[in-house]
């Protein structure tokens, strides 16, 4: 495995890929026997506005003032 931790980065670099994306690479052609880059472009332009999600990332902002002290 140490081999495997130390490849896949090293081939991201050089692909100046994400390792993410390196690694979905890599399992696809090892299920499927051919190379596929990941391809989101059906998620383009498919964002739906949620007031819910909104209300949750703007918490998520908010600093605590007592835990930066």
């Amino acid at each position: 495995m140490k081999d495997v931790d130390r490849a896949l980065p090293a081939k991201a670099a050089k692909q100046k890929l994400s390792l993410n994306q390196v690694i979905v690479a890599e399992l696809a052609a090892a299920t499927t026997g051919r190379h596929k880059r990941t391809d989101f472009s059906d998620l383009v332009g498919q964002w739906t506005p949620d007031p819910r999600f909104d209300k949750v990332i703007a918490s998520q902002k908010q600093i605590d003032v007592d835990k930066w002290k």
